[in-house]
């Protein structure tokens, strides 16, 4: 072997210097590196795996390691000169060719579908989106306001979410035809004057002054005659006041046998029956048609009712109204007999009824002064009476030729002539004038005449609480209300007056007529089908929150021998000429005030969706008293609402006595309504 010589031996240590030299230099730039990528400002480096040589290497794919700061944001702003743009291609260098231009970027995705929009049927049965909504009310938004009942004096407390009544007792026997805001003793105290029936009129008790009882039937009670036999016979100690018999026995009206009374039909100006009496009326003016043009009437101070009474086997359904006066049972007497009645009088303030509401209005002998005050009185019946319509007196100053008679029959004609009646017949003991069709009669009276029109802003419509007002209700210039459909098809047909009453929509209203009737029809057929309706024995019905009457319209159609009162809370849109167009029968009420009409009047109360909307501004425990009150012993109520508020009707249904049920909708158990169903048992003390 060649030894080393020293030339070899200082080029191999040349050569060791170099390589550590190399391995030095590498070593700073790593730190460097490694140091400036951990400052702050930098990113980190991102290392790339390279291939290996060994078979372990090449077995693995090749990785890229990232930074921890992969997902981090830095401002390059202070690297890069404000007015220095970044170029991402080196611009083309001279005498090459320019590249192309980039493509265009790919078009953007197609926008997704459009949702779709419902709208509301139209009457061609097309849908339609072409309709308007009301505005946004927030007043009428719920928040969550809690549903707890006060009892007075009966000891209710909340528990939990639940609410528990005690038992509620019964009110003495002074109170068994108690009616709170005709009996309100201290309230008529108090008033300026009584001369003009303002006794007679509403006077509520002040809040925590209320009912707080149950009110007792009378001694010997017994479940009512049913109808039509009750037309003519009533249980004597359901109604036990022979007071009647003493004062009217001679003039047919009421008679006593052993323990019923019994009701001949006659009157004080039909003693000879009110059958007769109706056929005189349909032969001196033929076109009052009853049952097909004469729908809907009005009798005014009705005795016993029997003018009603018979007209029923005519098609027609007549509301009897008296006020609660020396004769103070004839509104009870007519209940007791199945004939629709409520307790009113003509007095100072409207009644509860819409303007163009009857197609007659009936006074026999009703002892009212229909001249007094300018006529202000028979100006209250002309804003009822429908155009067209028909007023018929049957009284003395009609037929009897003493000086101070026709004095008063001249003062009658004269005010009729001024309200543009005509006087169609005057025949033995009645009178029938018909109301115009329109204004052209009162536009043409000389400038000055009394009464004069009332202003175009007053609302006709407008009864609660409403003064009476001396002047001529304007009837609407495009003949809303004088147009109707003859019976039975008016009940099915949407009316003209449809149009103006104040709901949140304008196009659609007669679908929403049309799918109210539909939604009745079939819901009350499913409760003759299965809870066997044509089975009670029911004959006074008051539906609490009406609508447009669908809820009657279905029972009509359903051939139940019944009638219906369709109340219209003053909480809600006035569909109260809507209801009478439909040729039904209604009345503006609020359900935070007692109801006008004597204990145990109704064998069906029908509450739909009442105490939801309700709770806000009423009592609940209020509401169901009064609904006791006037429910007849073995009656029944049916209250469909939300479940948000079944579980404290239900304890003050059960404090009350009543035997209650709570059932499923037809949408099944997860719905958000329920059924709650009440039987009231007769109570003892």
């Amino acid at each position: 072997m060649k030894p080393f010589g020293n030339a070899d031996l200082l080029r191999t240590r040349a050569a060791i210097v170099k390589v550590l030299a190399f391995a030095s230099v590498a070593f700073v730039f790593f730190y460097l590196g490694k140091h400036w990528s951990e400052s702050d400002g930098y990113g980190q480096l991102v290392f790339f795996s390279s291939s290996s040589s060994s078979a372990a290497a090449r077995q693995r794919p090749p990785s890229v390691a990232l930074s921890p700061n992969s997902n981090q944001s830095f401002d390059l702003s202070s690297l890069v000169p404000r007015n220095q743009t970044l170029a991402l291609t080196p611009p083309p260098q001279e005498g090459t060719a320019a590249s192309p231009p980039p493509p265009p970027p790919p078009p953007p995705p197609p926008p997704p579908p459009a949702i779709a929009r419902f709208g509301i049927v139209d009457e061609n049965g097309t849908m339609t989106d072409d309709f308007e909504v009301g505005e946004f009310d927030p007043e009428f938004v719920d928040e969550g306001t809690s549903n707890a009942t006060e009892i007075e004096g009966t000891g209710g407390e909340k528990i939990g979410a639940r609410v528990r009544v005690r038992k509620y007792k019964l009110c003495p026997e002074s109170m068994r035809e108690y009616i709170p805001c005709l009996d309100n003793a201290e309230a008529i105290k108090r008033l300026n004057s009584t001369e003009r029936g303002e006794r007679f009129e509403r006077h509520c008790p002040e809040k925590g002054k209320g009912l707080s009882c149950l009110v007792p039937p009378p001694a010997g009670y017994r479940p009512p005659i049913p109808w039509p036999k009750s037309r003519d016979e009533v249980w004597y100690y359901n109604v036990p006041h022979p007071r009647l018999v003493d004062d009217k026995g001679g003039q047919n009206w009421i008679s006593k046998e052993k323990d019923k009374f019994k009701f001949p039909g006659g009157g004080t100006q039909f003693i000879h029956g009110a059958d007769k009496y109706l056929d005189q009326i349909s032969q001196m003016v033929p076109d009052i048609a009853f049952g097909r043009h004469t729908r809907v009437a009005l009798d005014v101070g009705c005795g016993v009712a029997s003018f009603g009474a018979y007209l029923m086997s005519q098609n027609v359904i007549t509301l009897s109204i008296a006020p609660k006066d020396v004769h103070e049972n004839q509104i009870q007497f007519a209940l007791e007999r199945g004939v629709p009645a409520m307790a009113a009088a003509f007095a100072t303030r409207r009644l509860l009824y819409p303007s163009q509401a009857f197609d007659m209005i009936h006074c026999s002998r009703c002892r009212i002064n229909w001249t007094r005050d300018d006529g202000i009185l028979l100006l209250e019946v002309n804003r009822m009476l429908r155009a067209g319509g028909y007023f018929a007196w049957s009284a003395q100053p009609v037929y009897k030729h003493e000086a101070i008679l026709e004095e008063q029959w001249e003062e009658m004609l004269n005010l009729t002539t001024s309200l543009c009646w005509e006087l169609v017949k005057r025949e033995g003991q009645i009178a029938i004038w018909q109301k115009p069709l329109n204004n052209s009669c009162y536009l043409s009276r000389e400038p000055g005449t009394i009464p004069p029109l009332c202003e175009p802003e007053d609302d006709p419509d407008n009864v609660w609480y409403v003064d009476l007002k001396a002047c001529i209700t304007r009837l609407p210039e495009n003949g809303y209300g004088a147009n109707v459909t003859a019976w039975p098809a008016r009940l099915q047909t949407p009316p003209d007056r449809l149009q103006s009453i104040q709901i949140d929509a304008y196009i659609s209203r007669k679908e929403l007529f049309k799918a109210e009737s539909k939604y009745w029809d079939d819901i009350i057929a499913s409760y003759v089908r299965a809870l066997h309706w044509k089975k009670y024995k029911m004959r006074n019905v008051l539906d609490m929150r009406a609508g447009f009457g669908g809820f009657a319209a279905a029972l009509i159609a359903q051939q139940l021998d019944c009638w219906v009162l369709n109340v219209v809370p003053v909480s809600g849109p006035n569909t109260l000429p809507v209801i009478y167009d439909r040729g039904l029968i209604g009345v503006m009420h609020d359900w935070c005030e007692p109801f006008d009409t004597y204990p145990r009047t109704y064998d069906l109360l029908h509450a739909a969706s009442l105490f939801s909307v309700e709770k806000k501004r009423c009592n609940t425990s209020t509401i169901m008293l009064e609904m006791d009150r006037i429910l007849r012993p073995g009656g029944r109520v049916y209250i469909r609402d939300s479940l948000s508020v079944m579980d404290e009707l239900q304890e003050i249904a059960k404090a009350m006595g009543w035997q209650v049920a709570l059932r499923d909708t037809a949408e099944g158990p997860h719905a958000s309504y329920r059924i709650l169903t009440c039987d009231k048992h007769r109570l003892h003390a």
